[in-house]
């Protein structure tokens, strides 16, 4: 199904699609391939949206967040909105402090994919990103495909460039299993994640190098927690982000287990990505989608990626992929 999802200042109109296996429903827009709503069954069967959005795309084009968004080139941040591709230097937009984040000005979420396919339970959207298209080389052609199955959603990514780049996306969706009308309830869902350590950043949120172990500090997870019971211990890492706002290590699948008691809703992260962001939502301060308000930390995010800053710390898995070499990427939320 296909629907009209309102009109942007260039005129160009943006349409809303939806998919779904009977079970599982997801809605898709063009403007930014982005995630929309995700309805799933609660513990009595009955439908919840556990994706936070706007009603129109007038929300995504003007008041910010990344909700649902199909981010890239690079996802998160490169410190100093520099690095060396080939031997070249790479600078990139500047939108954060005096870092990139997010790939920078003209992120791919402000820009109107083209529809490749749709069908009942699978759509696919493409974009070409030329030569320098904010500051990365080559000339770059990505696919993003959302399909519904085996009680989840899968994301995929795709890409090839004709000279040596950076793919390294992500999805910005934020989460609330309690129901994205239910801010107050966001901070009470339970995470588990089995990363033994985390990357340290600094009060820019770059990371300074350092790989932490999580044991016997506020950023363990290895045993399912609510997010909320620690964020606001006396520790360092959670002053200078706000909260949560780190790159765990992806050591296994689930690599994330995300639960609300209030719904009976279960969902876990699978990807083949080396991590995973998680941000409790710190700067949350938009009026959603339905009437509702989404409060600071009405919504979690849990980003599977590459570690931010990993461009310019060659001792850690690396997005660099040769021209006209295939990029491919996935990520499962699946609900159990």
């Amino acid at each position: 199904m296909k629907t009209n999802f309102g009109m942007l200042a260039t005129g160009e109109q943006a349409q809303l699609y939806t998919i779904t296996d009977g079970i599982i429903t997801a809605k898709i827009t063009d403007f930014g391939a982005t995630l929309v709503s995700l309805i799933v069954p609660d513990k009595a069967g009955l439908p919840v949206d556990v994706n936070l959005g706007y009603d129109d795309v007038t929300g995504y084009a003007t008041l910010g967040g990344h909700l649902g968004a199909t981010v890239g080139r690079n996802a998160n941040r490169i410190g100093k909105a520099s690095f060396y591709i080939s031997d070249k230097f790479v600078q990139l937009g500047v939108n954060d402090n005096k870092n990139n984040l997010h790939s920078g000005p003209n992120c791919y979420d402000y820009r109107l994919w083209n529809l490749i396919s749709h069908k009942n339970n699978k759509i696919t959207f493409g974009l070409n990103s030329p030569d320098g298209d904010q500051g990365f080389p080559g000339n770059a052609k990505i696919q993003v495909t959302y399909c519904v199955e085996n009680s989840g959603l899968k994301i995929t990514y795709d890409g090839i460039c004709d000279q040596d780049t950076v793919f390294n996306m992500t999805n910005h969706s934020y989460f609330n299993l309690a129901g994205h009308n239910h801010p107050e309830l966001a901070m009470e869902q339970t995470l588990m994640m089995p990363a033994t350590f985390f990357n340290v950043s600094d009060n820019e949120s770059i990371p300074t190098g350092e790989l932490r172990p999580v044991a016997g500090t506020p950023m363990d997870f290895t045993a399912p927690k609510a997010i909320g019971r620690d964020i606001e211990t006396d520790y360092e890492p959670l002053h200078l982000q706000f909260g949560y706002d780190h790159n765990f290590e992806v050591r296994c699948n689930p690599c994330a287990v995300l639960h609300s008691d209030s719904t009976g809703i279960t969902m876990q992260v699978h990807t083949d990505c080396p991590g995973i962001q998680f941000y409790s939502g710190n700067y949350l301060n938009n009026p959603g989608k339905d009437g509702v308000f989404y409060t600071r930390r009405g919504g979690i995010a849990l980003e599977t990626q590459f570690y931010p800053d990993s461009v310019n710390h060659p001792e850690w898995p690396q997005p660099f992929v040769k021209a006209n070499t295939p990029y491919h990427s996935e990520t499962f939320y699946q609900f159990v």
